[in-house]
């Protein structure tokens, strides 16, 4: 009996040791093979905070499979009055960049994301870049005040309807790339080379396409077509807004119908997000044809990215000076 108990023992003992080195085993892994595929991937990709479309866009165009990129805002939204709303306090405290137009655009909402963001994203940062600070700016008051309405003392912060600027901004944000993932520097400097040797072969083509809206006459709702307006030469003689972000009044449209009888514009314009109301009441008024422009990417079914957006765009204009004609 004492062999076989001691026999029955070792057994026991040998068997304990080896479910010890089973349970090492598998802790040993499992950091490594319960990982979820997606953790990897995330940590990998540089993570945008765009505060518009058009500059996630943008990333996304520099930045490839290596960034994520998420926009804070949509095309029917305006970006002057946005809630800072935990979900995007949340998107920027994880995030490793922030893009925006800056020039106080985002002024009722930006600065509380970033007082919650990581030190990365402060200004003078490399995580914090603004548009506006990088391009020539259109409409620069000389005097700032309360009774000039929503001005602002950058300057005019819808740069992006230039596709020149779109080309500055590019070639910093893959700098930003660059020094924020170095070990993908050199794809994100050959992404801007393509997308800068796309967008001036795509300028050349616009400018051609557009050479005949040159001097035409637009009314604008609101100054958010500044840029596009100088790009092409047209002439901007008028806004629905009596004041930048002041709803356009009776007694304001009906001193502009005054101005403009003799000369009267080809086109309206607004965004997506504009009121319509005026547009229309001038428009019956004059005979002048109101029409949406995308104004960013997702502006419309048709605008789905930057090359996209500037198609569209001199398609719809090019179209409303035909039907007038």
């Amino acid at each position: 009996m004492r062999a076989a108990e001691f026999f029955f023992k070792l057994k026991e003992e040998k068997m304990n040791i080896l479910r010890f080195a089973v349970i090492i085993a598998f802790f040993a892994v499992l950091p490594f093979s319960h990982i979820p595929a997606f953790a990897a991937s995330d940590q990998e990709k540089v993570k945008v905070f765009a505060c518009e479309p058009e500059w996630a866009a943008l990333a996304q165009e520099i930045g490839g499979d290596k960034v994520e990129a998420f926009a804070a805002t949509s095309a029917t939204q305006n970006p002057h009055y946005i809630r800072a709303r935990p979900s995007l306090i949340s998107k920027a405290r994880k995030a490793d960049l922030l893009i925006c137009s800056g020039a106080s655009l985002e002024i009722g909402w930006l600065p509380i994301l970033i007082r919650k963001a990581s030190s990365d994203l402060q200004p003078g940062s490399i995580g914090y870049l603004m548009a506006s600070d990088l391009v020539p700016m259109l409409e620069i008051p000389v005097v700032v005040d309360r009774s000039m309405g929503d001005i602002h003392p950058e300057g005019n912060p819808h740069v992006h309807l230039n596709p020149y600027n779109l080309i500055i901004v590019g070639e910093v944000l893959a700098d930003r790339f660059s020094g924020i993932d170095p070990e993908n520097a050199s794809s994100y400097r050959n992404r801007f080379r393509d997308f800068s040797s796309r967008m001036q072969k795509a300028i050349s083509r616009w400018e051609s396409e557009a050479a005949e809206l040159k001097g035409k006459p637009v009314v604008v709702h609101h100054k958010s077509f500044s840029y596009l307006i100088d790009w092409l030469g047209m002439k901007g003689v008028g806004a629905l807004e009596p004041k930048p972000g002041i709803p356009p009044t009776t007694s304001h449209l009906k001193n502009l119908l005054r101005q403009l009888r003799n000369s009267p514009a080809d086109v309206i314009i607004r965004t997506p997000y504009d009121p319509d109301k005026a547009s229309k009441w001038f428009s019956e008024k004059t005979g002048t044809r109101a029409i949406v422009l995308p104004y960013t990417v997702g502006g419309d079914e048709q605008s789905g990215d930057l090359f996209a957006l500037f198609d569209r765009t001199i398609t719809l204009l090019k179209e409303t000076y035909h039907v007038r004609q």
